[in-house]
């Protein structure tokens, strides 16, 4: 089953929406903040209120099970998403979508966790870090609260970021060998340069390993990778590649990376841990993981 044309949150920015015209992602992309209605072509009608809960429910079974996977085109690259989880309601006649509350949301039951429904798991959401809001990288499933003036003097930082995403530009299953080859890419991303080429941090200097091995994530056999950095200016930071089989579908490896600045006003490093620790597949709060723990399935 595919849901109707309409908005849907992004999978690869929960915090925004993007129209799903009934059998592929488009390119339309909206604000969460803008009026709603479909892009040209992109459909017609109103949104029925109980089809809405009809469809969010079936597809919430769909994603559990990994029953519901589809293709999207995105660059020069493809990656593989699945089906939106519910359509918000739009207003015929405005020229911009109005989403209704994003489907990230947590339930009122469990505060404290934020979705990444791509890949069928829980982040735990400890204390100091929230959900993105106005956050322009894709993939972001939390950031710490509030934004400072970058060390170089231009542009506006976070303290810490965790991104969460699907590995689909190649064939490698490895998670020792995926970690192993993004944590270069993840340090630069990071704290070298911007998307504008603008060195933030002052540039990337050098780097230093402070853990690497295997890790139980959500029950499955991961591997992470984590680095201390020395930048031009500022304190400097760690950044963390962690890599694990999702749960869900064709059981395609799930990339998260953490970013945290060092110094006093950076999160606990321990968060690390604690947040790996607690992620959990959906609907499975007992499938835990974490740094020396037994390891789950591998296969």
């Amino acid at each position: 089953m595919t849901p109707p044309p309409g908005w849907y949150p992004d999978p690869h920015a929960p915090h925004r929406q993007r129209w799903w015209d009934g059998t592929a992602w488009t390119e339309h992309r909206s604000a969460p903040e803008a009026p709603a209605a479909p892009p040209p072509g992109g459909g017609t009608g109103r949104t029925k209120a109980v089809a809405l809960t009809a469809a969010g429910a079936v597809l919430a079974a769909a994603i559990v099970t990994g029953a519901v996977a589809l293709g999207r085109g995105d660059g020069d690259g493809t990656q593989t998403g699945t089906a939106p989880t519910s359509a918000p309601e739009t207003t015929p006649g405005s020229s911009e979508p109005t989403p209704e509350a994003s489907t990230s949301e947590p339930s009122a039951d469990d505060p404290a966790v934020v979705e990444d429904q791509l890949n069928g798991i829980t982040f735990p959401l400890r204390d100091g870090w929230v959900r993105p809001q106005h956050v322009a990288q894709d993939d972001v499933v939390m950031t710490t609260d509030g934004t400072y003036d970058c060390p170089a003097g231009v542009g506006l930082c976070r303290h810490g970021m965790v991104f969460s995403r699907t590995v689909t530009e190649n064939d490698e299953k490895s998670p020792e060998a995926l970690a192993k080859a993004d944590i270069s890419d993840a340090a630069d991303e990071a704290y070298d340069r911007d998307r504008l080429g603008r060195e933030l941090h002052g540039g990337l200097e050098s780097h230093q390993v402070v853990k690497s091995g295997p890790v139980a994530v959500a029950g499955r056999a991961g591997y992470l990778v984590r680095w201390s950095v020395k930048t031009g200016k500022g304190p400097g930071g760690y950044v963390q590649s962690l890599v694990f089989p999702s749960s869900v579908g064709t059981e395609s490896p799930v990339l998260v990376r953490y970013v945290f600045d060092a110094g006093d006003d950076g999160p606990p490093l321990a968060d690390m841990d604690r947040i790996t620790k607690g992620i959990r597949p959906f609907g499975d709060a007992g499938t835990g993981g974490g740094v020396g723990s037994s390891i789950g399935p591998t296969d």
